[in-house]
C-alpha cells in the first residue's frame, strides 16, 4: 500500500455501507473522501424509499456510525422496529452524513481508478503507487489522489436485463418505455394509474418480485402473467417460520396474491424477445412460448456490479458471480442449498492492487445475498487493515443469523433476493435486507 499517508482514502458510494466505512475511518482519524453520484447520501436507498426493510433498526445501523451519531445527541429508532427505505435515510444516513461533515460530497461520479502513472500493465513501482481516482459532475472533471480505495457503490444502478441468457431480450430496449426493473411504487396515484387495469408481466422471484405481485394484484382490473425461469415455484415464497418475520409474511402475502384470479403463473419461462403487437407487445420465451397482449413488464430479475470504472485496476474476481475469488465459495448459488455466510473481513477482499477493496454489495458480486451486518463487519476489518492493526482487522467481531442462499444452479438468477428455505436470511431487491407490508 502506498506509504503517503497524507492522502485521503476514498470511499466510492454514501450508502449504508460506505457512509459506514467513513465512520470507522474517523474514528481512526484517517482522512477520507466520500464520493457519491447522487445528490444525498443513500441516493439508491432512497429510490425504494417506499419499501419497508426485513431487519430491525438494531441491525441496521453501524456501531462506529452509532458512537459518532450518540455524540451529536442522535436518538436512536425502537431497536425492536421496522423502517422503511424513507426511514432509514431520514432517521440514520442524513445524520451519519451530516455528522461526518464536508468529506463527503455527491454530485460526482466516479468513471475512473488507476495506479498514479500506471496502466493495467505496469509492474514497476506499482505496490507503492498511489490512486487515481477521476470523477465527473459539476464543475467538470476532478482527478483525486487516493491513499486507498474502498469500493461500496453496490450494484442498484445495474440491473439484470430480462433476458434468460443475462443479455437484454431481443427488444427489450427497443421497447424501454414499457420495461421497468423497479419496484412501483403503487402509493403514487400516476404509477397507481399506470398499472392499473391493464396486462402486467412480472419476472423473477425474489421479494422485489413478490411486493410487486401483492401490490398488482390489488389494483381492479390488473392482470400478471409471472414469469418463473425454474420449472416450479418451489420455495420461492419461503417460510412464515423465517428467523425474518417481516419476510416470513411477505411471502405468505405473495403467495395468496399469486393463488388469486388476477394472477396466472407460467413456470420454465426464459424471456428471448420483447415484440410488438398492436399497441401492446409480447414476451417470447426461449422455447417459443408467448404471454400475449402486454402493456408493462417489470423484470425484477437482480443485480450485477459496475465494473467499467475498475478497468485500469487489478481485480481477482470470480468468474461466475463477479465477486472477490476468495469470497465466491461462501456465496455461490451454484453449490449453496441452504448455508451460513460467515463473517469475514480484509483477508478475502483484498483485491491484488494493495489497498483496494470491494464491499458491500459490490462485494457480493452476482450473487443474491447479502445483510447490512455483514457489510458493517467487512469495513470495520479493512479499515483496521488500513489502518495497520491486522489484529484488528483478521479478528471476528460479529455473529451473524444464520444466512445462504436456496436453490440449486439455474434457479438463483431470477431473484434478486435469492430464495429462502426455514429460517435463512437473504436480502432483497438487491440492497441489504428489504421488504413491504
Amino acid at each position: 500500500m502506498t506509504e503517503n499517508r497524507s492522502l485521503p482514502v476514498v470511499v466510492v458510494g454514501a450508502g449504508p455501507i460506505g457512509l459506514a466505512a467513513a465512520a470507522h475511518l474517523q474514528a481512526r482519524d484517517i482522512p477520507f473522501l466520500v464520493l457519491e453520484r447522487g445528490d444525498g447520501p443513500g441516493s439508491a436507498v432512497q429510490e425504494w424509499s417506499h419499501v419497508r426493510l426485513f431487519s430491525p433498526w438494531s441491525e441496521l445501523v453501524d456501531p462506529a456510525a452509532r458512537r459518532l451519531l450518540e455524540e451529536t445527541g442522535w436518538i436512536a429508532a425502537d431497536t425492536d422496529s421496522y423502517p422503511t427505505g424513507q426511514d432509514w435515510v431520514e432517521l440514520y444516513l442524513r445524520p451519519l452524513a451530516a455528522a461526518l461533515g464536508p468529506s463527503v460530497r455527491y454530485g460526482r461520479e466516479v468513471t475512473g481508478i488507476a495506479r498514479q502513472d500506471r496502466d493495467l500493465v505496469v509492474d514497476s513501482g506499482r505496490d507503492t503507487a498511489s490512486f487515481t481516482v477521476v470523477t465527473s459532475g459539476d464543475g467538470g472533471e476532478q482527478s483525486i489522489g487516493a491513499r486507498a480505495v474502498i469500493d461500496a457503490s453496490g450494484t442498484w444502478t445495474v440491473p439484470n436485463p430480462l433476458g434468460g441468457n443475462g443479455l437484454p431480450a431481443l427488444g427489450e430496449h427497443d421497447h424501454s418505455d414499457r420495461v421497468s426493473y423497479r419496484v412501483p411504487d403503487l402509493g403514487l396515484d400516476t404509477v397507481r394509474e399506470r398499472y392499473t387495469g391493464k396486462h402486467v408481466v412480472v419476472a423473477g422471484t425474489g421479494a422485489s418480485a413478490k411486493t410487486a405481485l401483492i401490490g398488482l394484484s390489488r389494483l381492479p382490473g390488473t392482470r400478471v402473467s409471472w414469469l418463473v425461469r425454474r420449472d416450479d415455484v418451489g420455495d420461492a415464497f419461503g417460510s412464515e417460520d423465517d428467523q425474518l418475520a417481516e419476510r416470513g409474511a411477505l411471502g405468505a402475502r405473495a403467495r395468496r396474491a399469486a393463488g388469486s384470479d388476477q394472477v396466472t403463473i407460467v413456470t420454465g419461462f426464459r424471456a428471448a424477445a420483447v415484440v410488438p403487437s398492436g399497441y401492446r407487445v409480447d414476451v417470447v420465451a426461449s422455447d417459443g412460448r408467448t404471454v400475449t397482449d402486454v402493456d408493462e413488464v417489470l423484470a425484477l430479475t437482480g443485480f450485477r456490479p459496475d465494473l467499467d470504472f475498475l478497468s485500469e485496476v487489478r481485480l481477482d474476481l470470480d468468474p461466475r458471480l463477479q465477486a472477490p475469488r476468495a469470497l465466491a465459495p461462501l456465496i455461490d448459488p451454484n453449490v449453496h442449498s441452504c448455508g451460513s455466510v460467515s463473517p469475514h473481513g480484509v483477508t478475502v477482499l483484498a483485491q491484488p492492487d494493495e489497498g483496494l477493496y470491494l464491499v458491500g454489495m459490490k462485494s457480493y458480486g452476482r450473487a443474491p445475498s447479502f445483510l447490512a451486518l455483514t457489510g458493517f463487519e467487512q469495513v470495520r476489518s479493512v479499515v483496521a487493515a488500513i489502518a495497520g492493526d491486522r489484529a484488528a482487522a483478521e479478528a471476528v467481531e460479529l455473529v451473524l443469523p444464520e444466512t445462504g442462499v436456496c436453490g440449486g444452479a439455474g434457479d438463483f438468477d431470477d431473484s434478486p433476493a435469492g430464495t429462502c428455505c426455514g429460517s435463512s436470511t437473504v436480502e432483497a431487491p438487491g440492497l441489504l435486507q428489504i421488504g413491504t407490508r
